[in-house]
């Protein structure tokens, strides 16, 4: 996706906020889930790696978030599952090196820890306030506060129905708030930024999606 769609999209989703302080939190929102990563893996590299596999399978397992998963919940099973992948893959190659016992890759859990839920969450109440008012607000009290949808569409004063479709385009416009948290320039912030970290980032996303249409 080019930068100024991008862009565009930004300025479209939020009214508050100006341009600069989106993309702040998405670096902020980027940096938060680097930095558990890093101490997860005890690799910036690999870190960088994890959160563009958790990015992209966000992105292409989006149908699976409807009526009884939480956001929540649901991207931190998904990094769970990322970061264990990757320690599978890990283990693969160092069994090529030296032998590994059955039991030690059974070890690899895809159970969220404390910590992992802790990262994703605050994650997401650095994103919301980044999209219009009422997109915020049901992801806020489905997704986050696990609502009903009865009662949050009656306290809306509006039908099932209409409340569905609202539910789906704010968690749609938060899987695009994801992706370019994934793009955007960690150390300048912005998306079109030219500076060999940004290069790289971009780099990066655009192999591991390669990879995933594989």
């Amino acid at each position: 996706m080019k930068a100024p769609d991008h862009e565009a999209e930004a300025g479209q989703s939020v009214k508050p906020a100006s341009d600069a302080a989106v993309r702040q939190t998405l670096v902020d929102s980027r940096r938060q889930l680097l930095a558990y990563l890093r101490r997860r893996l005890g690799s910036a590299d690999e870190a960088e790696d994890v959160l563009q596999s958790f990015v992209l399978r966000a992105l292409s397992k989006s149908g699976d978030l409807r009526d009884v998963r939480t956001a929540r919940g649901w991207l931190s099973r998904i990094l769970a599952t990322s970061i264990a992948d990757h320690q599978r893959q890990a283990a693969r190659q160092r069994e090529r090196e030296t032998a590994m016992s059955p039991e030690q890759f059974d070890g690899l859990s895809t159970v969220p820890d404390p910590e992992l839920e802790e990262a994703v969450c605050n994650c997401l109440y650095k994103l919301l306030p980044t999209l219009k008012p009422e997109h915020a607000e049901v992801i806020w009290r489905i997704d986050l506060m696990e609502e009903t949808r009865e009662a949050v569409a009656a306290h809306l004063d509006i039908t099932l129905n209409a409340f569905g479709v609202r539910l789906h385009r704010a968690r749609q416009a938060l899987k695009r708030r994801l992706e370019e948290m994934c793009l955007t320039c960690p150390v300048h912030g912005y998306l079109d930024c030219g500076c060999e970290e940004a290069v790289r980032a971009r780099r990066r996303y655009a192999n591991a999606r390669k990879g995933e249409e594989l």
